[in-house]
């Protein structure tokens, strides 16, 4: 793309939401994936549905159905994207990561609705709206739950040390660029996880690139590995991917990055990672993946923020009170490219 373009669609994505109007063409959903399980001999019990109804003799058993992903679709009446953009959140959270910052911002579905593309955004198997099943009948292991405290050193808005319970006392790194006054207003977006069901969480996605590619996939941290291996299954159906800090690579000695070659990808990292006991053992398998890539004779950008005079972002720097310049700068990777019309 020409430099002025580039920069004129930087400048449009970074505007001011009121000075943006888009034509919206449809808003649905659906869900995909999923399997039906038959449960059998478990004990009926009496409840009541609801205070003042009669009890009710529930009975347990039977046919459900499980590990079915939600998906929701917003269509624009002229989009200017070539392929839409389906949105892939994290560990513990939901599509919500996409779509409203804590602090009430427009978040990036909004950002790149007005960039021109149809925008995708799932909750994964066992979250949001996907729900979840029985365990340990269905699922073997019971789900964990992220703390406050953990988040916030996890999450890089500030060290292990600066966390307290009283607002007023936390302690965050002088210059980050989360919005930490809305930490406790994000909490409220994690939601239960489990570490057994990946398996089904791939194949939902797996199935989400037959039914909607060609397309581009944008993921974020535990999203990353899912993203990478849904490319490895339909490589000519994904178009290109996007890692927003990414948890997780394939190993390059069990997956052939050659497969790749033709689709671009574009990793993009915040601040603090250097010394921080997970996350400088994470990066490192995300570069050596990027590398196959690029042995291969694909393509595999880095955006890494520190480096390009960016500090302060977080790993939820869509989050952050710099994410529509952020956003911006993925844009205009998207349109040198030539995944604009």
């Amino acid at each position: 793309m020409r430099p002025i373009a580039a920069a004129l669609s930087a400048l449009l994505l970074a505007a001011p939401a009121a000075a943006q109007e888009i034509a919206v063409r449809e808003i649905g959903s659906f869900h995909i994936g999923g399997r039906t399980v038959t449960l059998e001999g478990l004990p009926t019990q009496e409840i009541t549905f609801t205070a003042g109804a009669p009890p009710f003799r529930y009975d347990p058993n039977g046919q459900f159905q499980v590990e079915q992903m939600y998906v929701q679709y917003v269509r624009l009446a002229n989009p200017r994207a070539r392929y839409p953009l389906l949105m892939w959140h994290g560990g513990g959270l939901t599509g919500v990561t996409w779509e409203t910052t804590p602090d009430g911002r427009a978040g990036w579905q909004m950002a790149f609705l007005r960039a021109g593309h149809d925008v995708y955004v799932s909750d994964a198997v066992e979250r949001g709206r996907s729900g979840w099943a029985r365990f340990p009948e269905i699922f073997p292991t019971a789900p964990i739950f992220r703390s406050l405290a953990e988040g916030w050193h996890l999450f890089r808005v500030g060290p292990a040390d600066g966390w307290n319970p009283d607002p007023a006392q936390r302690r965050a790194y002088p210059t980050t660029q989360f919005p930490v006054a809305a930490w406790d207003q994000f909490g409220k977006q994690s939601v239960p996880r489990w570490v057994t069901t990946d398996p089904a969480i791939q194949a939902a996605y797996n199935a989400l690139v037959q039914r909607v590619c060609p397309c581009v996939i944008m993921v974020h941290s535990q999203g990353g590995n899912f993203g990478f291996n849904a490319a490895l299954a339909a490589p000519d159906k994904v178009k290109a991917l996007i890692a927003i800090e990414p948890s997780g690579a394939p190993d390059p000695a069990r997956a052939d990055a050659a497969l790749l070659k033709d689709v671009p990808h574009l990793v993009v990292w915040g601040d603090f990672i250097e010394g921080h006991p997970l996350w400088t053992r994470l990066v490192p398998n995300v570069t050596r993946w990027q590398q196959a890539i690029t042995a291969a004779g694909g393509r595999a950008d880095t955006l890494d923020l520190p480096k390009e005079g960016i500090p302060g972002n977080s790993h939820m720097l869509m989050m952050d009170r710099n994410s529509d310049a952020i956003a911006a700068r993925i844009q205009a990777w998207m349109d040198q490219r030539g995944l604009m019309r």
